[in-house]
């Protein structure tokens, strides 16, 4: 198996767009355009974070249904319960949706269930402890979707049950609940349908405001629901779903938000994670937020992770913090000691198999999905890392855009337990009985899809340059606009080639991470950074071609400039 990546160089910007953006620098032109945006305005909205479409929340099926439900709930102080999920983007939901409710003077609980003992999703033990506690309208955030069998048992308690998700959804076999939301449903009008969980939850929330600012009910929903934007960035950007359309809007608001917040809990985070809320963006929430959120559920119960969100006591928030900084560390340990086993177990069966498979007994349960994503991106293979039960196998996938893991599982539905998920991530639980079939029927699909394919990460780039174009204006007056970049829609970067290595060194721990000094034939240079690259030094050539970002780097309260390393070839 290779992982040499295949550079894609996106084409050059159209006569006709290059006039339409003539108003933007040459270099932003080029970008905008291979990010769809060939006309002015368009690319003004997208500069600056706005929607191009109708976001009225009314929009998704069931709305309507769900929020006249939940206010004559809250006009007859009924106990609500949000049912959650012990990741980042169900804590946040969670989080979000109490806080909303509790300031239209909800009796609302939260319900986070736990991963090992409880699994993903609804389960019919705590609809019984909720119908126990005197609930009689439960929400669910982050999930539920397919969660037919427990929404007919909500139903036979006498439970009303609203469930807002954002997997795919079964369309032939939806839950028999009071209102289904999700917009990822058939036939569902709403525009976006790339909506987290908890940008889900957000608009149940602003439904709810807007219905009540309507009636003069509420007067202030605006200050409300820009207070709850920082939740939506954080579950946003940790559940990578994709940051363009109105999840851009969102994380954009959410990340201003975020770097004034009043949130007890952010401040501590941040501080565990030595980052500067100030300067706060999304790259801080995929690397040092969001694992620190996860690793909560991921080792025990997601409930610490959920109270820092909601504490406004300093001292509570500085023990939680602490406590989710210790758990983390543990946490990338038992990845790091998971990955080594799982690639030992997956590679058993030869290093040509289109889908790697590993499940032992010994596994945490917590941590297979990042043990799973270490594997694909190693290998470029869809994998499943499986813990193994006495009676029942629980395993995370993680895959490439070639596979759509979801719609393989889809085809295995009448082996498993339960199962769901998006194109590039998914869970199932089975049977051990079963287990042995269903890998084999994995695997044949895998094949079948797969044989053939030159199966490659793709590295795209927006343009090729000449270093001597790099300079701080051009991130200055350019680049930094397009934040906030990651899963789908992803930071510029560029190629520049034959370039001379005039210095090169490892830095970080056991020597991973490489630093260059490059310079361009007209003598001009820049120094480069390279996560993860440290392995070339030893056989550096004296020339390279490299793709990389163009990013500010401060040290000491200086900035300055430098190439993000995303990828090297020997001239």
């Amino acid at each position: 198996m290779t992982t040499d990546k295949i550079w894609n160089i996106a084409p050059p910007v159209t006569p006709e767009a290059d006039s339409a953006l003539a108003a933007f620098p040459p270099i932003l032109r080029q970008i905008l355009f291979n990010r769809g945006f060939a006309d002015d305005a368009s690319a003004r909205a997208y500069l600056r974070g706005e929607p191009t479409f109708n976001t009225d929340p009314f929009q998704m099926t069931d709305m309507r249904v769900a929020v006249e439900r939940i206010r004559a709930a809250l006009k007859r102080k009924e106990s609500i319960a949000v049912y959650g999920d012990y990741d980042v983007d169900g804590v946040t939901a969670a989080a979000l949706l109490i806080e909303a409710l509790n300031k239209l003077g909800a009796d609302a609980q939260s319900y986070i269930p736990n991963r090992f003992d409880e699994g993903y999703g609804l389960n019919n033990a705590a609809l019984d402890e909720l119908k126990n506690r005197g609930v009689s309208l439960i929400i669910t955030v982050d999930c539920g979707i397919r969660s037919t069998d427990e929404a007919a048992h909500a139903r036979a308690l006498g439970l009303d049950l609203i469930i807002s998700d954002h997997h795919h959804p079964d369309d032939e076999n939806l839950p028999s609940a009071l209102a289904v939301i999700d917009p990822k449903r058939r036939g569902d009008l709403y525009p976006d349908k790339d909506l987290a969980g908890v940008g889900v939850a957000y608009k149940i929330a602003e439904a709810l405001y807007l219905a009540k600012e309507n009636d003069g009910e509420f007067s202030s929903a605006a200050q409300v629901l820009n207070s709850l934007l920082d939740l939506v960035a954080l579950g946003t950007v940790a559940d990578l779903a994709p940051l363009v359309g109105e999840n851009r809007t969102l994380v954009k608001k959410g990340l201003r938000q975020m770097r004034q917040t009043t949130r007890q809990g952010l401040f501590s985070l941040a501080a565990v994670a030595e980052i500067p809320m100030a300067k706060l963006d999304a790259g801080h929430i995929g690397f040092a937020l969001g694992p620190r959120l996860n690793a909560a559920g991921r080792l025990k119960e997601a409930l610490a992770s959920f109270e820092l969100l909601t504490t406004a006591d300093a001292f509570k928030a500085g023990q939680l913090a602490q406590q989710l900084d210790l758990q983390n560390r543990e946490r990338q340990r038992l990845t790091r000691e998971m990955q080594v086993r799982a690639e030992e177990i997956a590679l058993d069966d030869g290093a040509d198999a289109c889908l790697l498979f590993a499940a032992d007994e010994g596994f945490n349960p917590g941590v297979v999905g990042l043990a799973a994503s270490r594997l694909t991106e190693k290998y470029y293979r869809p994998a499943v890392v499986a813990f193994k039960g006495e009676e029942e196998t629980r395993a995370s996938c993680r895959s490439i855009p070639e596979f759509h893991i979801t719609d393989a599982l889809d085809q295995c539905a009448d082996l498993l337990v339960r199962h769901g998920g998006h194109a590039a991530a998914a869970g199932f639980t089975v049977r051990n009985e079963n287990l042995e079939v269903l890998i084999s029927r994995l695997k044949s699909i895998a094949e079948n899809q797969l044989a053939g394919q030159e199966l490659k990460p793709v590295v795209t780039a927006d343009m090729e340059v000449d270093l001597s174009e790099m300079r701080p204006e051009v991130y200055e007056k350019g680049l930094k606009y397009l934040e906030p970049t990651g899963y789908g829609n992803r930071e510029a970067s560029f190629v520049a080639r034959r370039m001379k290595v005039k210095s090169s060194r490892t830095v970080g721990a056991d020597g991973k991470h490489l630093k260059l000094v490059v310079e361009d034939a007209k003598g001009f240079s820049h120094n480069a950074i390279g996560f993860g690259l440290g392995a070339w030094h030893t056989s550096m050539p004296a020339h390279v071609d490299a793709l990389f970002a163009y990013e500010p780097n401060e040290f000491n309260g200086r900035v300055t400039y430098q190439l993000n390393l995303k990828d090297l070839k020997a001239t």
